[in-house]
């Protein structure tokens, strides 16, 4: 359970990372049409509905949830640039599976508009999410996988620190056939030995 159940914002020196409001639906489900060619190759399969608004204001509402209950932490990326109740989605980042206990480790999933790719913006962003993470969420292992052939998604993990752990053998089911996926994990920072 998060110690702080309200919405969260993340930010760093081009982006605002947040938890957006149900009525921020238009504005994410503007990124998802514009990136349906980009991002569907490597998603899993969506619901009929996921293209509409009303489809949209109910998944940002179960996200509020989903963080007010400690399961997921779904943010989107927005420039600093413009204000917050307005910015374009420019992409995603996620912590979903949070678990507690003896494992303290979660999921990490994210996307980025292919009309903001080569920019660092997405490092930019993961290495936020993984800072808050490790940080006020003091969670303990970060997990990522990708698609063997995504290039992209492999430099952002190990710019920032991500190891390769294996290769799961069919692990997702995108565009009706199983895809291997690479496993990686970043572990939080050790505090220096005294």
């Amino acid at each position: 359970m998060p110690s702080d159940p309200t919405p969260v914002l993340l930010t760093t020196a081009r982006l605002n990372l947040a938890l957006l409001p149900p009525d921020g639906a238009a504005r994410v489900l503007a990124y998802h049409e514009a990136n349906r060619d980009h991002l569907g190759p490597v998603s899993p399969a969506r619901p009929d509905n996921f293209f509409t608004v009303t489809w949209w204001r109910s998944r940002l509402a179960q996200d509020a949830e989903d963080w007010r209950r400690g399961l997921a932490l779904r943010l989107f990326m927005l420039s600093r640039e413009l204000p917050l109740s307005s910015a374009p989605v420019l992409g995603s980042v996620s912590l979903t599976d949070i678990r507690r206990g003896p494992l303290q480790s979660c999921e990490m999933g994210f996307g980025l508009d292919h009309r903001a790719q080569g920019q660092g913006l997405m490092s930019e962003a993961v290495r936020a999410v993984c800072d808050y993470a490790f940080g006020a969420m003091g969670l303990h292992r970060i997990h990522a996988n990708h698609l063997p052939d995504n290039h992209r998604s492999a430099a952002v993990l190990r710019r920032l620190g991500f190891s390769v752990e294996g290769l799961a053998r069919e692990l997702v089911l995108i565009d009706g056939r199983w895809r291997d996926h690479v496993l990686t994990a970043l572990l939080a920072p050790r505090p220096p030995a005294r």
